[in-house]
């Protein structure tokens, strides 16, 4: 499964902010932004040298008496960033370790589709679960069934 790199860019901005404040955060958004140029090993070699820079920084706790343990993370978004990251590697890189299968790096062909399935879909209101599943593959697979009189 592709995981779109256009979508993990915009995670990690929503978590960090297009102009981030801190070094940490600064560094990681950078890094987020070489993902379509970069492939599977040089970026996580790029994404640990940037987690051993910082870990201590990530690790960083604050006093929250309203919290049960008392504490919580001080950088809590660019470790939800970094996170964000971690967990989506190994999908973020699957259309260079399958080239024959020739699977783009982001979803957009896809995303322009939603919209013409959504209104196909409106006109056949009422439709059963697996008859609605029928309709949908139908058009994401191109097959038309031609008239024959």
């Amino acid at each position: 499964m592709q995981y779109c790199q256009f979508h993990q860019i915009k995670t990690v901005t929503k978590y960090l902010t297009r102009k981030p404040q801190t070094e940490a955060a600064q560094e990681l958004r950078a890094l987020s932004l070489t993902l379509s140029k970069t492939d599977d090993v040089t970026f996580r070699a790029a994404l640990s040298v940037w987690h051993e820079k910082h870990h201590i920084f990530l690790n960083e706790k604050s006093p929250a008496p309203k919290k049960k343990r008392g504490w919580e993370y001080t950088h809590r978004r660019v470790r939800a960033a970094y996170r964000s990251l971690l967990t989506n590697c190994s999908r973020l890189f699957t259309y260079q370790r399958y080239p024959e299968l020739n699977l783009p790096n982001t979803t957009n062909c896809l995303d322009g589709m939603f919209s013409q399935i959504k209104n196909r879909l409106a006109v056949h209101r009422g439709l059963r679960r697996d008859r609605r599943y029928k309709v949908i593959s139908e058009i994401l697979t191109g097959k038309r069934k031609t008239d024959t009189k």
